[in-house]
């Protein structure tokens, strides 16, 4: 039985609709990021990866979706374009979105696993993204090797500490103009420590043993879907983890959810409220392809939502930008 049968069996837990008593918060602010996962191919497998992204996988975005991704920010006047997959740099079309995306947006981040910029093709993306002052937000699940390779393979934490001496050779961490953020994910069906706490415990670690700087640490609670709910299914895990979310949900944490002030463009052109409702598709109201929304002004809607949205809300509140309580 998979992830989303997990869900559909657990009715004791109440909609997270019924959760949230000022309805007005299920409806989407101001857009203000573009996100856009450009494919699922990726060098890595991760054991928490909510796409599951891998080398085997085909799904790459097209130059046509990406060309409506640029249309529509123009016209929607969104701030930040957020680039992520898979290894975003494996889409084709990567570098060409990318310089025609710093020459409209400002403020315009890559999500990177790091390793990738070891592979061939791919040694040049850090002078690339710092001649772009592209931010680059990049996912070290722990600041030890061995919890980090846990999650993503023996050897990937070596070399994401090589990366990141690269790019901080270039500036990154130290110059203003190039911001290098990092993402923390828990190795199990546990909540992410105070997101502070851990961002010091991360910079004080790397900064002593491997001499590396960072601006920010954005802790994610892992999502009951993807791999993570596959692991949690054929485990029997899944009611006890996702019992947990709800018990701990918290009313605080609403406000800045992040599908309130997002849209996340999937490969294929499909529009979604976030990352998470891509991962197990559910397409935003009112429109399936981003090519129903070019050329229209911006409305309010009605966020889709599920059972996983529970754990955008659990403690102090997950989203791709960290804590949101």
């Amino acid at each position: 039985m998979d992830a989303r049968e997990e869900f559909k069996k657990l009715a004791q837990i109440p909609d997270f609709r019924d959760s949230v008593e000022d309805k007005e918060l299920l409806m989407t602010d101001k857009m203000s990021v573009l996100q856009i996962n450009v494919g699922r191919l990726c060098n890595l497998a991760c054991k928490h990866c909510h796409v599951e992204a891998g080398p085997n996988r085909t799904e790459v975005m097209g130059r046509d979706v990406l060309e409506d991704c640029l249309k529509l920010y123009k016209e929607w006047g969104v701030q930040t374009i957020d680039i992520t997959g898979g290894a975003p740099e494996m889409n084709p079309h990567f570098r060409w979105f990318v310089e025609e995306a710093v020459k409209v947006c400002p403020d315009v981040m890559v999500r990177s696993n790091l390793t990738v910029m070891l592979e061939e093709g791919y040694e040049d993306l850090p002078e690339f993204y710092a001649a772009n002052k592209v931010t680059v937000i990049c996912s070290l699940p722990h600041y030890k090797a061995k919890n980090s390779n846990k999650q993503r393979g023996e050897g990937t934490f070596e070399k994401s500490i090589q990366v990141l001496k690269r790019l901080n050779a270039l500036g990154y961490g130290k110059d203003p103009e190039l911001t290098l953020n990092m993402v923390f994910n828990p190795g199990g069906a546990f909540f992410p420590p105070e997101q502070s706490a851990m961002e010091k415990e991360y910079k004080e670690h790397l900064g002593s043993e491997y001499g590396i700087v960072f601006n920010h640490l954005f802790t994610i609670t892992n999502n009951p879907i993807g791999r993570f709910g596959a692991f949690l299914a054929r485990t029997g895990n899944m009611e006890g983890y996702l019992t947990k979310l709800y018990d701990a949900f918290n009313p605080g944490a609403v406000a800045g959810m992040m599908c309130r002030s997002q849209l996340s463009v999937g490969w294929d052109g499909r529009v979604y409220d976030c990352d998470f409702n891509q991962a197990v598709n559910l397409p935003i109201e009112g429109a399936d392809h981003i090519k129903d929304l070019v050329g229209k002004p911006y409305e309010k809607r009605r966020i889709r939502l599920d059972k996983h949205c529970y754990a955008c809300t659990a403690g102090q509140g997950s989203s791709c930008g960290g804590c949101t309580a």
